[in-house]
């Protein structure tokens, strides 16, 4: 176990157990001091401790990517821990009936900071479709319409196909792309027609028909992206002219030179003696 994570356990536990231990001495003789305070109401520390613990251990441990997958427990665990806390000290029990989305919305944060630090872009499909959902189950648990539910789950495709889109910038694939843009059509037609049946939604409707738009530019640049030639393709398919091949001399080195020095000294010594016995010759002729 890395030593810093050690330490945070150690830490960790020791603020507990000291806790504890205190609330088992001062508590029998400060009981009714401390229920007045009302320090009891801040339990739900307890919770977001646990949740720290989780979120900020693949901080402290370098060079451990796997620890990433820590931030899925641990951001829903501060985010409910944030909640109790909050209702526990104003006395809002009731506030549960619309923060519950909260939690949700916890763990599509949770899979997206695992996405981050791992680096697992595949972990964004999951972090956008939750996301979605945690955004719909608030509006309708902030306005009361659950009604709403009829038009507003077009948005889980549309959650899905932003995400393909976004992978494929990185995973440069057709597929993911065709993928992501039949997605986002389908959800903004969806969008567009079930907002018809709702008079009044024409927020909706707009939203149907920018992804629509959206949907159309995003083929246009990435068909323009894809067929525009790089000039190293168009000089590959220019026709190609005669090239005249010219040898280049290799590098010679100093001994090389030296035996051709001593080659062409030989042959001129053979050139002198050819020509003197070609005198010779020629004087006893005469």
């Amino acid at each position: 176990m890395n030593k810093r994570l050690s330490i945070l356990m150690g830490v960790l536990l020791i603020l507990i157990g000291g806790l504890a231990l205190a609330a088992n001495i001062v508590l029998p003789w400060w009981a009714p001091e401390f229920w007045r305070w009302g320090s009891w109401q801040l339990w739900p520390l307890l919770v977001v401790g646990v949740g720290l613990l989780f979120t900020v251990s693949p901080l402290l441990v370098r060079g451990k990517r796997g620890l990433g997958g820590l931030y899925i427990p641990g951001v829903p665990i501060l985010v409910t821990g944030g909640i109790l806390l909050f209702t526990s000290m104003f006395d809002a029990w009731d506030a549960w009936t619309w923060l519950w989305p909260l939690e949700v919305l916890g763990v599509a944060l949770g899979f997206l900071a695992a996405a981050i630090y791992i680096r697992a872009i595949w972990l964004l499909l999951p972090a956008f479709l939750i996301g979605a959902n945690g955004l719909i189950f608030l509006f309708c648990a902030l306005t009361g319409r659950w009604d709403t539910w009829a038009v507003l789950w077009a948005f889980e495709p549309l959650a899905l196909g932003l995400a393909f889109l976004i992978i494929n910038v990185k995973q440069r694939s057709k597929g993911l792309f065709i993928a992501g843009v039949i997605m986002c059509v389908l959800a903004a037609l969806s969008l567009m027609g079930m907002s018809a049946l709702f008079p009044g939604w024409l927020l909706i409707n707009m939203v149907g028909a920018a992804t629509l738009v959206l949907a159309g530019l995003l083929i246009i640049v990435f068909n323009v992206v894809r067929r525009s030639p790089q000039p190293e393709q168009v000089e590959a398919e220019a026709p190609a002219e005669p090239i005249h091949v010219v040898a280049e001399a290799e590098p010679v080195s100093a001994e090389d030179e030296a035996e051709q020095v001593d080659v062409a000294v030989e042959a001129e010594q053979i050139d002198v003696e050819t020509e003197a016995e070609q005198i010779d010759v020629v004087a006893e002729a005469e």
